[in-house]
């Protein structure tokens, strides 16, 4: 009889657990609860001006192989695409420059390539980096780059890109978990400048070269999801939606999860359970069955933010001429990026000709109050914003969206991977996946929700080995 696997969340993370488990010989039975009322998390299309399009994360880093795998195993790899070989810029002092090249995490490999975006005594303290030895332990990549470089490449050039990806603040980031090859730099009391020198020039001249750093599937990186849904149900995995699971605990053989509305709670008995939801939900149904595990979660901060995303009609305007910019925390203004998705992805202007699609996001970690505006408040922000950088002459939208992300994106604090150690040793039969534990982007969210899926077929395969 095939053992009983639940997984807990329908991110990313969650169905490519389901996905390993379902795979050719696994031999179990797979139940996916999600409490939303779709899966997908942070991967999602809407219609926005008669087109759906992402209002999510729109591409995954091609440079790591779990996202294509994917793609490949679920046989959509001929909508694979690139984004446009357009250049992106940052905003400072109210300029936008264009987007150094050959930057570790925004730590330039060649100072010269930032002048202009910093002012010259900038770029001086840049070139004269101070090394005062070996550094043990886990620092901030903001408080290791302000001692070498000085603060000034933080502000401009490290903090809009860690924005990119955290939503977080680099002197509150762990460099360990962020950037490790920084976090080598300052255990080996090497030049950070020589570190982003030597990546640079590895990736110039390694095996993924000649390949683009970026990719997304024609119709949207939102469609997989829906891929994964359908090709999951196939397989013969039971995935339900509108699923709130409420209690975890052990019952002797396995576990036992509660789910459903507290008028009606289903209780079900599982032999393995994956557990692939937020460290907050996470931490509550660990409470009694791991509680060192469960404290270590709830420590765990996340940040919120809102894509606002708008359509205005006619092709691309000549001012949005990149694929889109970077806005530090120093300048004034609210959104912290903006893309210009048309320009940045053939694929979509091809399929919306006579509309242009561009988006913003607002939020930082604790910085919630920005998002303490109405729906219409953060579009007309967004687009003074947007105005203040590009001109006026940028047209009013005929449609626009504002999707909310409340707690999306977790924040790797200094000592993140020593503080998540107790998530390592859990009891038999439970794994944990997602996020909050080592990488945020697409590629290793998947690459956590099949580790997670293969433990859990380990123990299977343990349980079906005859004693001696």
């Amino acid at each position: 009889m095939a053992r009983t696997v639940a997984v807990i969340g329908g991110g990313i993370s969650g169905l490519a657990a389901a996905w390993e488990l379902t795979r050719p010989g696994a031999e179990v039975h797979v139940t996916l609860l999600e409490g939303s009322d779709r899966v997908g998390g942070k991967l999602r299309l809407e219609d926005v001006g008669g087109a759906r399009i992402d209002v999510g994360a729109e591409s995954v880093l091609a440079r790591r192989p779990e996202a294509l795998t994917l793609f490949e195993e679920l046989g959509v790899a001929d909508r694979t695409t690139h984004p446009a070989a357009v250049g992106a810029s940052i905003v400072s002092r109210g300029v936008r420059w264009p987007m150094p090249r050959g930057t570790v995490m925004g730590v330039p490999s060649d100072p010269e390539s930032v002048r202009g975006l910093l002012d010259d005594d900038e770029v001086q303290r840049l070139i004269e980096e101070v090394v005062d030895g070996p550094r043990a332990g886990d620092l901030s990549v903001g408080d290791l780059v302000d001692a070498r470089l000085g603060p000034a490449v933080t502000d401009r050039l490290v903090e809009p890109l860690l924005a990119g990806v955290y939503a977080g603040h680099a002197r509150e980031i762990s460099v360990e978990q962020a950037v490790p090859s920084l976090a080598a730099a300052a255990r080996q009391g090497r030049r950070l400048s020589d570190v982003a020198r030597e990546a640079v020039a590895a990736a110039a001249s390694g095996p993924m070269a000649a390949l683009p750093v970026f990719a997304t599937l024609v119709g949207g990186l939102g469609s997989l999801p829906e891929v994964l849904h359908a090709r999951l149900t196939e397989a013969g995995c039971e995935v339900r939606t509108g699923t709130v699971v409420r209690a975890l605990e052990a019952d002797g053989t396995g576990w036992l999860v509660s789910s459903g509305p507290t008028t009606a709670v289903r209780r079900e008995h599982f032999d393995d359970v994956v557990l692939a939801t937020p460290a907050a939900p996470t931490s509550r149904l660990l409470r009694h069955v791991a509680p060192a595990a469960a404290a270590a979660l709830a420590a765990v901060e996340y940040a919120s933010m809102a894509i606002i995303t708008l359509a205005l009609d006619g092709p691309v305007p000549p001012q949005l001429d990149g694929s889109g910019f970077l806005v530090p925390p120093t300048e004034p203004l609210t959104i912290k990026a903006s893309t210009f998705s048309s320009s940045k992805w053939p694929w979509l202007a091809r399929a919306h000709p006579d509309r242009t699609y561009l988006r913003a996001s607002v939020g930082r970690h604790r910085e919630e109050a920005s998002l303490q505006r109405s729906d219409p408040e953060l579009v007309e922000v967004a687009l003074a914003d947007l105005r203040t950088v590009l001109g006026d002459a940028l047209a009013d939208p005929a449609a626009a969206h504002v999707q909310r992300w409340g707690g999306g994106l977790p924040q790797y604090a200094v000592g993140h991977r020593t503080r998540l150690a107790p998530t390592r040793d859990l009891p038999p039969g439970l794994a944990l996946c997602g996020a909050a534990y080592d990488g945020v982007g697409i590629p290793a969210c998947i690459a956590s929700g099949r580790a997670a899926a293969r433990d859990v077929l380990t123990r299977v395969e343990t349980a079906r080995t005859p004693l001696g």
